[in-house]
């Protein structure tokens, strides 16, 4: 099924399109690795997914959500993200528990290590944050960027 143009699309051409998702791809290659560079409270650089899942469970109440919408969040097959929980459970990070009302669902859940290690974590990060994001977009832009990265996520759930 093809979108039909609106008045807001009708002017944008193929290589407009084209342009404008190759600059958001080389953006966030271009920042994301710094981002995550020496952030570990011994100076090490972190994975990106080992972030991602670390300060997801970290900003949800009870740090706690289901193995399954952990794995659908940061793009990982289940058996990718099985690996992944594995490690963080052996660094101590992480411990799975079962759901008491469906057997299926088994939680991901933030130890307290975790806890204190994502918290130094974040810390840096946010540093970070704010001189390769927010030092070039302004707090406008970033807002603005929040808003388009919503809906194109929203457009594909």
């Amino acid at each position: 099924m093809t979108a039909r143009p609106t008045e807001d699309t009708a002017t944008l051409t193929d290589d407009d399109l084209i342009t404008a998702w190759g600059l958001l791809h080389e953006a966030m290659n271009g920042v994301h690795p710094r981002l995550l560079r020496g952030i570990t409270p011994d100076g090490k650089d972190m994975a990106g997914p080992w972030f991602e899942v670390l300060i997801r469970l970290q900003r949800t109440p009870g740090h706690r959500l289901p193995m399954s919408r952990l794995a659908r969040e940061v793009s990982l097959s289940t058996g990718g993200f099985t690996k992944l929980a594995d490690r963080l459970e052996r660094e101590g990070y992480l411990k799975r528990e079962n759901c008491s009302s469906d057997r299926r669902v088994v939680y991901a859940t933030l130890t307290p290590q975790g806890v204190e290690f994502i918290g130094q974590v974040r810390v840096k990060h946010v540093e970070r944050l704010r001189e390769h994001v927010l030092g070039p977009l302004g707090e406008e832009g970033v807002r603005t960027l929040s808003a388009v990265a919503r809906t194109l996520r929203d457009s594909t759930v």
